[in-house]
């Protein structure tokens, strides 16, 4: 055989092989694309991210009462539990917010279930303040992530990319979680064993589920595969639209605060509620308001939201100072019920207002922006109300608490009643069209 005869048939083998190994890469991207979720099932994935947050922010809430007599916690004991979580979701807000721009929403996303599952583990085998304190940081991480990530992931998975849909189904989503971890919550406290355990192991169940749908969505990158630390930032021509946002933010975050730190331990120490589970049914209130008030109003215009969320919210706190006052269970309950209706509407209003003002490149960083403001705001009431209560007494801790909120909410609404603010203009003339 000459030397250009074995030539050829060399090279016909690397022909034979590349063929070969082009047809195997083939068969695995297609195998890999078979697997792939399509848009309507990673719209519902990332529908059970946005719930998980709220579940993960509310798991805890009806046990802190029994951490603080196993332990013999004062309320900034538990009020510092309660505000390590949102301290840590705003410090990978300001460091991370922008992650899902730069890798994508499934990466950011994973991380974010990664780390909350770890968190509920750490809490679920928690032996002392400290480990609690460690279970909510991690915790915090993994809503911090998972938060602006989600929200954006439900708006570009949605069929048509309507912001107020996708507002809707946000706040729908964190409604279902927000009442899924009170009304569970306080059921397995009340009549399951392991009361301090059982709640966190159905919650890390969960977790592990939506880390399996995450793990098949599409791999959509962000605009950068490189990544380094960035802080969310807001582009100059959505600040003012970001400004009124972040306001219903502090408003419904902040409501959320009061309820979730010291709820529990308000509804037995001050209105005289012995049964974990009613006093999870009633704080669910919040969330199942919430979710009806969204289903019924998702339709409304960003003005008309962030008007009634703003007297909605006031009206919710002051009847919850008057159910202090007169120690009225049934007070409560309606309290808890207006501050939830207010929460949908201002978080709707505020959510409509950016998805329709953010653009695509930037949308990750402004939600993660918006996201930072409230939980900042949790954070501080939450920390703030635990010393007042400590100082004063918890009924004046609330009362104070409850008129700042009615005082921000009638800045809201004057905010949102005269200024010409273009989303407003915007969103008039799109239904004109």
């Amino acid at each position: 055989m000459s030397t250009q005869q074995a030539s050829v048939r060399v090279n016909r083998m690397i022909r034979v092989i590349r063929s070969k190994a082009s047809d195997g890469h083939v068969q695995n991207t297609a195998a890999r694309r078979s697997r792939t979720l399509g848009r309507r099932a990673s719209f519902w994935v990332s529908f059970g991210v946005s719930t998980h947050t709220l579940w993960t922010s509310a798991a805890p809430a009806l046990s802190y009462r029994l951490y603080a007599q196993k332990w013999n916690l004062s309320p900034v004991d538990t009020a510092g539990v309660f505000a390590i979580y949102p301290i840590f979701v705003v410090s990978t807000l300001v460091l991370l917010g922008g992650l899902s721009d730069q890798v994508g929403r499934r990466m950011t996303m994973l991380i974010a279930l990664t780390c909350s599952l770890v968190g509920v583990l750490v809490m679920t085998v928690a032996p002392d303040i400290r480990w609690l304190l460690v279970g909510r940081a991690l915790m915090g991480i993994g809503v911090g992530l998972g938060s602006g990530s989600s929200t954006a992931a439900i708006l570009e998975f949605s069929s048509d990319e309507d912001p107020e849909r996708s507002a809707a189904a946000t706040n729908i989503a964190q409604g279902i979680g927000f009442a899924t971890g009170l009304l569970l919550g306080g059921a397995l406290i009340q009549y399951a064993p392991w009361p301090l355990q059982l709640n966190f192991l159905v919650l890390a169940v969960v977790i592990v589920v939506l880390i399996v749908g995450v793990w098949f969505m599409p791999r959509h990158g962000g605009q950068d595969t490189r990544w380094s630390v960035r802080m969310p930032r807001v582009p100059a021509d959505c600040r003012n639209a970001f400004a009124i946002a972040s306001l219903a933010a502090v408003i419904a975050f902040a409501s959320g605060a009061i309820l979730l730190s010291l709820g529990g331990q308000m509804a037995h120490d001050l209105v005289g509620s012995v049964n974990a589970f009613t006093n999870g049914a009633i704080l669910a209130s919040f969330a199942i308001v919430s979710a009806v008030i969204t289903v019924l109003c998702r339709k409304l215009s960003p003005r008309l939201l962030l008007l009634l969320g703003a007297i909605t919210a006031s009206l919710g706190l002051l009847l919850l100072w008057l159910a202090v006052t007169w120690v009225s269970l049934s007070m409560l309950l309606a309290s808890t019920s207006l501050a939830g209706g207010g929460y949908a509407l201002l978080f709707m209003g505020a959510l409509s207002v950016l998805n329709s003002s953010a653009p695509a490149e930037h949308r990750g960083g402004i939600l993660s922006a918006f996201y930072l403001i409230g939980y900042l705001s949790m954070g501080m009431f939450a920390l703030v109300l635990g010393g007042m209560a400590r100082t004063w007494g918890l009924a004046e801790a609330v009362t104070t608490a409850s008129f700042t909120i009615v005082a921000l909410g009638f800045v809201s609404f004057w905010l949102s009643a005269s200024r010409p603010f273009p989303v407003f203009r915007r969103y008039a003339e799109r239904r004109a069209d």
